[in-house]
């Protein structure tokens, strides 16, 4: 279906990070369709039953029923870290990750009861105060460049904790929206990146896949 006039206006603001709040009747009316939509009332019950919540956007999809069924067929993944916690991740461990070492890590406390049993509660850059070097097999960062890694040096501090903690051959996975206001620094810049070798997702047929969404949400895949 053609997209309108509207939403590709709505798309280009997203895109250019300058999007405007809805007004207060708008957002009224999108809260009633909301809370009379019966999807809403099944994520409801699923979420507070502690059940998998199904998300419609590409990006997680891509995510749960590509990206996952791909990276955990690879040798010898045992030990995970899945950095970033949200809602939407909170039955991960148990849906995914079952039977791994399964490593969450967030900055903020709050995101806690989103993680997995064993879980940090730190910066990405302080990875190695809590593990040695070379001991995960596979590192998922999804929606934390631009997302609180907003500057040079922790963007390279944390990329080069990445490199250190992960075995030879170990695999890095970077989710990140790729538009100027989610983009704090070039990728290609970054040094601790560059010690990564790029490799190729079979399922996806690139090393860099760009989901169909107005944020642009991108998946990099890495090899140590």
């Amino acid at each position: 279906m053609a997209k309108t006039s509207q939403q590709e206006r709505r798309e280009a603001e997203i895109f250019r990070g300058d999007a405007k709040l809805s007004t207060q009747a708008s957002s009224h009316s999108k809260l009633t369709r909301l809370f009379t939509d019966w999807r809403f009332g099944l994520r409801v019950v699923r979420y507070a039953l502690h059940l998998p919540t199904p998300l419609d956007t590409e990006d997680r999809r891509t995510l749960e029923q590509v990206i996952f069924k791909f990276l955990l067929a690879l040798p010898n993944t045992r030990k995970v870290l899945f950095v970033g916690c949200d809602w939407y991740t909170r039955h991960y461990e148990q849906t995914f990750f079952r039977g791994r070492e399964y490593w969450t890590m967030d900055v903020s406390p709050e995101a806690r009861r989103f993680a997995g049993k064993r879980h940090i509660v730190a910066p990405l850059q302080d990875l190695g105060q809590h593990f040695p070097e070379g001991y995960f097999d596979l590192i998922i960062c999804n929606g934390v460049f631009g997302f609180g890694l907003d500057s040079l040096d922790n963007c390279e501090q944390a990329f080069e904790q990445c490199y250190l903690r992960l075995r030879e051959d170990g695999c890095l996975l970077l989710g990140w929206n790729d538009i100027p206001a989610r983009t704090p620094v070039p990728l290609e810049s970054l040094k601790s990146l560059g010690r990564f070798r790029r490799f190729v997702c079979l399922e996806l047929g690139t090393w860099r896949y760009v989901t169909d969404t107005p944020y642009r949400h991108t998946y990099d895949f890495y090899r140590r």
